[in-house]
């Protein structure tokens, strides 16, 4: 528990949602955790599969989910580098609830195309 200025306790989430984004926060471990849900995957492949990330980026949001136990990562020492990726089970817990949510992608993605047309009209209009 946390303790606001007063010295009250309080949560340090507000629900189970605002506590799996602060797992999940940024734009690409979502991503992440919905290829290495589907096998164990080298570095190059992971990056080719979550698509147009920086290395920097990746790298970055690697590690925090290994600082978080979300994913293990193996360096098998070899000259060149071979490194692989997969879930620890806690990383599993979560893959798995990410499921019902890329299905609900999957099923309204002409929806959010048509989401995203609007977003880009509106942004044209207030930079014009």
């Amino acid at each position: 528990m946390n303790r606001d200025p007063m010295g009250m306790k309080k949560d340090a989430f507000t629900c189970g949602l605002d506590a799996a984004l602060f797992v999940l926060g940024g734009k690409w471990k979502p991503l992440i955790l919905f290829h290495l849900a589907h096998g164990t995957r080298r570095y190059g492949e992971l990056r080719r599969a979550v698509g147009s990330v920086s290395d920097k980026v990746l790298i970055q949001q690697l590690k925090e989910l290994r600082a978080d136990r979300i994913i293990d990562r193996v360096d098998f020492g070899e000259i060149p580098p071979k490194v692989e990726y997969s879930l620890t089970a806690f990383g599993k817990t979560l893959g798995k609830a990410l499921a019902p949510l890329c299905e609900w992608g999957t099923k309204y993605s002409s929806d959010v195309e048509a989401i995203m047309a609007r977003r880009k009209v509106r942004e044209h209009r207030r930079a014009a």
